[in-house]
Formats: structure tokens, C-alpha cells, sequence
């Protein structure tokens, strides 16, 4: 317990450092502690007895936190499928440990309208070899955000939101719209938050539901 609290502080230390960093412009610190970011976070989740592919998710995260460090456009492509493979993984953890629940028309209409709207805002800008690439990752955030709240509820459907958000903002600086100062550090700050309360809303669940919400003969050691 005591060293599940002591990586859950790292992990907001590491985050209060990258924001603070971002917004004081100081490039070596966030350089130093973005890749610290989800390996704690992870950390933290496998002790809390988090499921293997929560702790995929995260480290799918930490491959594109790293490959997106770089501007060049192979690193950019490569992060996002680091990313992608993190919202499938997500999809798979919500399938298999979630609850079922009942249909949510007007949370999938929303999500389809944000998808259809910002894609046709942001397709006249974007780089030709890079139209297709973000509308079918975006297609897989969106399933994975709109998931995260039909399956485990509100925390972890907070936190699907938040990534379509940051995300969106990423795409706005590739589509060349104009940006609010410091645009790294909103696109941190809604990242991280959302990656917190995906950790926590599937942990929620988990403790909520300790038979029904995992697969048959597997234990979750307590905390």
C-alpha cells in the first residue's frame, strides 16, 4: 500500500514537473519528465492489481509519449499507432471486465457528431498522407472513449472525453490552425488527467464489481 502511495506521488510529481515545465517554456524538463509519466502510473495500477491489459494501455501510452517527443512526421505516425494499440487495448480490457449495459443513444449520436464535425473541420488542412491515418485512429478513440463511459462508468468515461479532447488539440496544431499560447501544455494537462481517470474509473469498477467484472478464475489481489 505504502509503495502504491509513494508512485502515486512520483506520478503527480512527474506531471506537476512536465506542466510546470511546458509552461515556463523549459524544454529539458519536460524532455525529462514526460517518459516518467505512465511507467508510474502503470506502476501504480499493477499493484492495485489492475488487469494486464490496463497496464498494456498505459505502456502502449508511454511508447507514443516517447516517439512523440520527436517533430519529425515517421515519429508522429509511429506514436500514433503506439496510441492506437492503447485504445485497443483499452477496448479489449473494457469487453472483457465490464459490465454490460444498456444501449446509450444520445452519448453515441454526441460522439459521432464531435467525430463526423471535427474530421470535416480538420481535413481541408491536414497533410494528404496524414487524412487517413487520423480518421481511422480517430475513429478508434472515439469507440474507446465512448466505451469507457457505457461500460465503466462515469470516472473512466471522464477520462475517454479528456483524450478525445487532447488528441483533438494535437490534430489542430498538425492541421495548422491557429493555437492558444503554450498549446503543449493544455494538450499535457488533458492528457494526463485523462489517462488518471481511466486508471481510476477502471479500478473503481473493478472494486465494485469483484466477481462479474473479470473474467472467470482470475483474482485480483487486494490492496
Amino acid at each position: 500500500m505504502r509503495l502504491r502511495r509513494a508512485l502515486l506521488g512520483a506520478f503527480a510529481v512527474a506531471a506537476l514537473a512536465d506542466l510546470a515545465s511546458l509552461a515556463a517554456g523549459h524544454d529539458t524538463g519536460h524532455l525529462v519528465a514526460k517518459p516518467l509519466l505512465m511507467p508510474l502510473l502503470a506502476a501504480h495500477a499493477a499493484l492495485g492489481g489492475a488487469p494486464r491489459l490496463l497496464v498494456a494501455a498505459l505502456l502502449c501510452g508511454w511508447g507514443g509519449d516517447v516517439l512523440l517527443l520527436s517533430d519529425a512526421e515517421p515519429a508522429f505516425l509511429a506514436g500514433m499507432a503506439s496510441f492506437a494499440a492503447g485504445h485497443v487495448c483499452y477496448l479489449l480490457l473494457f469487453r472483457a471486465y465490464g459490465r454490460q449495459s444498456a444501449h446509450h443513444p444520445y452519448l453515441l449520436a454526441g460522439y459521432g457528431v464531435v467525430l463526423t464535425a471535427t474530421l470535416a473541420a480538420l481535413w481541408p488542412g491536414l497533410p494528404a498522407d496524414l487524412r487517413v491515418p487520423v480518421a481511422a485512429y480517430s475513429l478508434l478513440l472515439t469507440a474507446m472513449a465512448y466505451r469507457a463511459g457505457t461500460r465503466f462508468g462515469r470516472t473512466a468515461g471522464a477520462g475517454g472525453a479528456l483524450f478525445v479532447l487532447s488528441d483533438t488539440l494535437i490534430a489542430t496544431g498538425v492541421a495548422d490552425w491557429p493555437q492558444p499560447p503554450r498549446p503543449d501544455l493544455w494538450i499535457m494537462l488533458t492528457y494526463i488527467a485523462a489517462q488518471f481517470l481511466l486508471v481510476s474509473g477502471t479500478l473503481k469498477a473493478l472494486d465494485a464489481h469483484p466477481v462479474t467484472a473479470r473474467p472467470r478464475g482470475e483474482v485480483r489481489p487486494v490492496p
